[in-house]
């Protein structure tokens, strides 16, 4: 039974191990929105997320109770890190089942402590198919990652730290996958303080909580796709879908470009590091999506750190490209000595820094004695954008731009 008592249980055993990670207050975020916003920085967590909380009160049970024939889970990552640093605590041989698209930084976070991963299927729900299977077969013990009752209160320790720190909280925002973080965290939140208002955040590539949770009933998606992977979760569970409709006040969804600029903005801005799921609830945030009277306080919870290396750098390209920081041409010359000289001049002259520069003079699009340069220049904003092409214009050049 998921209830305040069996949270502040589960703290006992998980502050052993697990970092009382930082809430702080967040200024930028604050002028911005109108509210007073707090960020509870999961991102600091060991394992780099939250899930360490839930799988560590989960395994520490099973190891009380002598239970040591080994453990399954399946998870994209952070629950897995969570699972494998618990099971090598107490001891227990663990085996990790995640999708075959996996950040290989998940995969070998994993690994490093301990525990054999095997990767199968497209996603989580695949993945979770298959880990029940193994476990049958093979006589382990599956920790689920968000239905199970010892996961969640788990998760729920986060709320007691925030509300510990600071009482007068009005909301909580919280990102939604499978539902365990938002589970506990509302069950402890509305067991301390019935008048905060708690606020699930789930990628509109992965809608199925959201949609269950404005039908009032189960429903299932038939594919997810977003790059915030730890909440890209396929099939709605009843068991979290229950304390959801019964502690969650409000419901919202947020883009795939919304998630990307609030990862940029928390790396640029905040100069923290989190990855996609971590980021939904500074998305809605950023985005109009939080319904609260101004000046409200309040708690945004940073899930998690673990993002891949590539994927971040895709972000921060087209974070650059949207902010009119970047800039990508085709210029069409005369390849002739002195041409390239003198497009560079003009560049120079309105201080546009090339960042990367290519010359074809082959290509079957071109006339004969003609060439096309790709460039990529740092530029200071859309003025400045619109000064280049004025320039360029003016000058006779022939160009055109890439997204």
């Amino acid at each position: 039974m998921l209830d305040l008592k069996s949270i502040e249980k589960a703290y006992k055993r998980v502050e052993e191990v697990a970092y009382c990670t930082p809430f702080s207050y967040a200024p930028i975020l604050s002028e911005m929105s109108g509210f007073e916003v707090y960020l509870k920085k999961e991102n600091l967590q060991r394992t780099g997320a939250f899930k360490l909380r839930g799988a560590f009160n989960k395994i520490a049970l099973l190891a009380n109770e002598g239970r040591k024939e080994g453990v399954v889970a399946a998870s994209a990552g952070n629950h897995a890190q969570g699972v494998a640093f618990s099971a090598k605590h107490f001891g227990i041989d663990a085996t990790i089942i995640m999708p075959e698209s996996t950040p290989l930084t998940k995969v070998q976070g994993v690994k490093e402590f301990g525990a054999a991963v095997i990767l199968h299927g497209a996603n989580y729900d695949e993945a979770y198919a298959y880990a029940i299977k193994f476990a049958e077969e093979n006589h382990y013990i599956f920790v689920h990652p968000f239905a199970d009752d010892e996961v969640m209160a788990g998760q729920g320790t986060i709320a007691l730290e925030m509300i510990e720190e600071i009482e007068d909280l009005d909301a909580i925002v919280v990102p939604v996958g499978g539902g365990g973080l938002i589970s506990g965290i509302a069950c402890a939140a509305k067991s301390l303080q019935k008048r905060i208002k708690l606020i699930g955040i789930s990628a509109e590539g992965a809608p199925a909580m959201k949609n269950s949770y404005d039908a009032k009933r189960p429903l299932d998606t038939l594919g997810v796709r977003t790059i915030a992977d730890g909440i890209a979760v396929r099939d709605t569970s009843p068991i979290t879908l229950k304390y959801i409709l019964e502690y969650v006040d409000a419901f919202e969804g947020v883009s795939e470009d919304e998630i990307a600029s609030a990862i940029l903005f928390l790396l640029e801005r905040q100069k923290v590091l989190v990855e996609g799921a971590g980021a939904v609830g500074v998305a809605a945030l950023m985005h109009g999506k939080i319904d609260l009277p101004k000046g409200s306080k309040v708690g945004i919870v940073l899930s998690g750190g673990n993002i891949d290396v590539t994927m971040l750098s895709l972000i921060i390209e087209k974070g650059l490209m949207k902010s009119a920081r970047k800039m990508k041409l085709v210029v069409t010359l005369v390849d002739k000595p002195g041409a390239l000289q003198a497009f560079t001049k003009i560049l120079s002259d309105i201080n546009a820094n090339i960042a990367q520069i290519g010359y074809d003079r082959t290509s079957t699009d071109l006339e004969f004695g003609d060439a096309h340069v790709s460039v990529a220049l740092e530029t200071k904003g859309v003025e400045h954008q619109g000064l280049i092409r004025q320039e360029l214009k003016k000058n006779g050049f022939m160009f055109k731009e890439e997204q």
